[in-house]
């Protein structure tokens, strides 16, 4: 075997995203209360960073400060070029920090702390920051288990089934239903070293099964239905033999079907129907944790002067950051290496935070600007005036890659004077009606619903009849587009619409 060395050429290209393109991207991608958020862990983490007082008697000599106003109306005098986001590693960065240096020769040096330490004003903010962010923490609220075992404290049973009461509340899923068979519960507990019957079981069961509310401890969908009907629910004997045999045939909508098997009248059933409408298949849901946001809208929209809507950022959330004098000229006159270089990295830090927030916000405005521009009808006349968007429409309008759209509209919400919307119900696709005319597809489904609501109950519209429906109104729509556009709006089939 003869081996040689030799040397090849080879040509490829490769996409490599900077430190600073990333967290730009990322930046864009928050919403208001979550930039507001990140802003507010990045001052505590870094101390370089600080927050600008609005104070409208505030001198000029804040127009030499790194404040977010002044990079604000750079970066809207820049284009949206990718190339502003690459970092010149080679270098690092010199420039900048010469620029930094000379910026600070010029600051006064009022509120400069004496050598290289932090001042016990930066202490106490940062003290204060913690204690607020711990002094708004929410206390844990009741969970479905500890309101159960609060509750089955209070009956007077033996040592034995108490402990067994208490594991088998444990067992309980969400929804309050076990998750496995009471034997299997059982034969688990019994290998653990506990002694328990089946019989003492079947007993400890029943008294969690009388437990608030009402349906926890049941075993099946059936059992918890049932565990809801009282003795002086209305139509009960009705309403059990539906939770018993019928379930099914409810769901379908097989009115006559339960007639015929049952001997009952159809009134008698669509009273017991009514009843069993009200009994909840999860008693567990009223205790689950979740967390309710409240939504703040990242842009607003007006009628400017001109008669033209004109977008505005509601930026009141967020704070006006700058880069900390001190720390600069810590940076300038600290002979240490090591400070000097851990002062650079979060001056860097922060320095980046600042610009990627600045093309945030001229970005979304931007974008949201165009948005507004091909909705102008729907502002003016209402939803039936929506137009079919694209993302790409947008983007080639900004100028900027469809991904960025997809980026800045992500989460973010716009007030409008018809109410407040996030910015992705103004993109969707449409088709053209026999006329020629461009429609969206929300205004297909809207006028879909209007059919369906006004059509005899008696007599349900199928949807081969809704096509021509649809079709009379211009709509030229095949049937299986129609039978998806009903499924995905939770339209029952013509046959579960009928009421008898």
């Amino acid at each position: 075997m003869q081996l040689s060395v030799s040397q090849q050429m080879r040509l490829s290209q490769q996409l490599k995203l900077a430190p600073r393109m990333i967290q730009s991207m990322e930046i864009l991608q928050l919403p208001l209360m979550a930039l507001q958020e990140r802003i507010d862990q990045e001052l505590v983490e870094n101390p370089t960073l600080e927050q600008v007082t609005r104070d409208p008697e505030a001198s000029s000599d804040t127009e030499t400060e790194l404040e977010v106003d002044r990079a604000r109306e750079e970066a809207t005098e820049k284009t949206s070029d990718q190339k502003e986001l690459v970092v010149d590693d080679a270098h690092n960065n010199e420039a900048d920090f010469e620029r930094l240096l000379e910026i600070s020769s010029d600051w006064p040096e009022d509120n400069l702390g004496a050598g290289s330490g932090v001042s016990s004003n930066r202490i106490e903010q940062d003290g204060d920051r913690a204690h607020d962010l711990m002094s708004n923490v929410e206390a844990r609220s009741q969970t479905l288990h500890d309101s159960l075992l609060e509750q089955f404290s209070y009956f007077n049973c033996g040592p034995q089934a108490r402990d067994f009461g208490e594991y088998l509340i444990q067992n309980l899923d969400e929804n309050g239903r076990l998750q496995s068979t009471l034997a299997e519960v059982v034969q688990v507990y019994q290998m653990a070293g506990q002694r328990i019957s089946m019989e003492q079981a079947e007993d400890v069961l029943r008294l969690i099964q009388q437990l608030d509310p009402p349906g926890v401890g049941a075993r099946d969908l059936k059992e918890c239905l049932r565990l809801q009907v009282g003795p002086d629910i209305p139509f009960r004997d009705v309403l059990l033999t539906l939770i018993t045999s019928h379930l099914e045939d409810v769901a379908q909508n097989r009115l006559p079907v339960i007639e015929r098997k049952t001997g009952y009248s159809i009134d008698a059933i669509k009273l017991a129907i009514e009843e069993l409408h009200n009994l909840n298949p999860w008693p567990g849901s009223g205790f689950a944790q979740r967390t309710i946001e409240r939504i703040t809208p990242d842009l607003s929209v007006e009628r400017g002067e001109d008669g033209k809507w004109v977008v505005t950022l509601e930026d009141e959330y967020i704070p006006h950051l700058r880069i900390s004098q001190r720390y600069v000229k810590m940076l300038r006159n600290n002979p240490d290496a090591a400070t000097k270089d851990f002062i650079r990295k979060k001056v860097e830090s922060a320095k980046w935070l600042i610009e990627s927030i600045e093309q945030r916000y001229n970005t979304l405005k931007r974008v949201a600007q165009a948005i507004v521009d091909h909705q102008a009808a729907f502002l003016d006349n209402g939803p039936d005036h929506i137009v079919p968007l694209k993302m790409d429409q947008i983007a080639k309008d900004v100028h900027v890659h469809v991904t960025t759209v997809s980026r800045a509209v992500d989460g973010k919400w716009i007030q409008t004077p018809r109410g407040m919307f996030p910015l992705k119900r103004f993109f969707g696709g449409g088709t053209t009606t026999a006329d020629g005319v461009e429609v969206a597809y929300e205004n297909i489904r809207r006028k879909l619903k209007e059919i369906v609501d006004d059509e005899d109950k008696s007599n349900p519209l199928s949807d081969d009849a809704l096509v021509k429906e649809l079709a009379n109104c211009g709509f030229d729509l095949a049937r299986r587009t129609v039978t998806k556009y009903r499924k995905g709006m939770d339209i029952p089939s013509s046959r579960q619409r009928r009421e008898y």
